[in-house]
């Protein structure tokens, strides 16, 4: 096997190295900066450029090195490259060839494009390592230009009867392709520290983003009339979301697919916008690598491993503590 899968996480025998291991390890190899995937503690990593600043924001002092897309290099006896993957800048999937046989680790992925993020690009591989958040027919994406029109009609229907916009959205990739969609001309754009501080790092690296204004203990909400306010889930209800008077809440996932869920979250608004693949998004990658052998590994993986054995895959579940796309954590989509 040109990978396996270990108590740390999935390695590389030939070449020595672990991508996106959960236990501490020598070397690292990153898909992408969520927390779920780079963790503290490990002695070297190696991530796609335009993910570096992210990590090095999020990890601090570590010994990062950097790979742009599509770059060969050879780490003992593979060969490793970086794809991407769609899912927030710098994101990638990660190949892996030994002795001729190439391996692909997605990371998360999406493959409709979007704003922000370099489009998903398909990899030739013999075996597919994929997650499956949203591994069920139910979960099909709306067209992007509907959801901005979606977000936009309720920001402008709050302003124009003197409510704030409280939408919820993780602090690194949903909230800044949720600004990516954003009409300025409705009004101000307020922030969470939480995104703000990933908004800066975007910005040094010259991802364009609307202005936005950061909300700190001296923000006067009476000055921002008919302001958007982009907070983490976890400040929606709290103290810090009251301060701003009437409002109407939203939330940004692709869980607010699910009625349910909507409810459960007790916002007025729920907008379906996912950085993960949805149903048709997942058969569509898995098809186009043209691989047989799929190992999924979070979200809907025995349902999703029994529909990819009945399309004549040779797929199996792997345990993983890789989480998605989830709706208490404001950080590890």
């Amino acid at each position: 096997m040109v990978l396996r899968f270990k108590p740390a996480g999935i390695y590389c025998p030939a070449g020595d190295f672990y991508i996106d291991p959960w236990r501490p390890v020598d070397r690292a190899l990153i898909t992408h900066g969520h927390s779920d995937h780079a963790r503290a503690g490990h002695k070297r990593y190696l991530s796609t450029d335009i993910a570096a600043p992210v990590i090095r924001h999020r990890l601090g002092d570590i010994t990062l090195e950097t790979i742009p897309y599509a770059r060969e290099i050879k780490i003992g006896d593979a060969r490793v490259s970086f794809h991407p993957a769609g899912h927030v800048p710098g994101s990638a999937q990660i190949r892996v060839e030994v002795a001729g046989e190439v391996w692909v680790v997605s990371g998360d992925y999406k493959v409709t494009p979007d704003a922000l993020s370099t489009p998903f690009e398909p990899v030739k591989c013999d075996a597919f390592i994929s997650e499956c958040t949203f591994g069920l027919p139910v979960f099909t994406w709306p067209a992007e230009e509907v959801i901005r029109a979606e977000i936009n009609t309720w920001w402008a229907s709050n302003a124009a009867e003197g409510r704030a916009s409280l939408l919820g959205a993780y602090s690194f990739g949903k909230a800044q392709r949720v600004l990516s969609l954003l009409d300025a001309g409705i009004g101000p754009i307020l922030t969470h520290g939480a995104v703000e501080n990933t908004n800066a790092v975007m910005r040094a690296q010259g991802i364009a983003l609307p202005d936005t204004i950061q909300v700190t203990p001296e923000t006067d909400p009476k000055a921002h009339p008919g302001a958007l306010v982009l907070a983490p889930p976890s400040a929606l209800g709290s103290a810090w979301a009251r301060r701003f008077g009437a409002q109407s809440t939203g939330f940004a996932s692709g869980w607010m697919r699910l009625r349910g869920v909507r409810r459960r979250r007790a916002a007025d608004r729920g907008f379906v916008l996912s950085d993960h693949a949805d149903w048709a998004g997942l058969n569509s990658a898995i098809a186009d690598t043209g691989a047989e052998k799929i190992f999924v590994t979070h979200g809907y993986t025995d349902i999703f491993a029994r529909w990819l054995k009945d399309q004549g895959y040779d797929a199996e579940v792997v345990p993983t503590e890789f989480t998605g796309e989830t709706l208490d954590d404001g950080d590890a989509e």
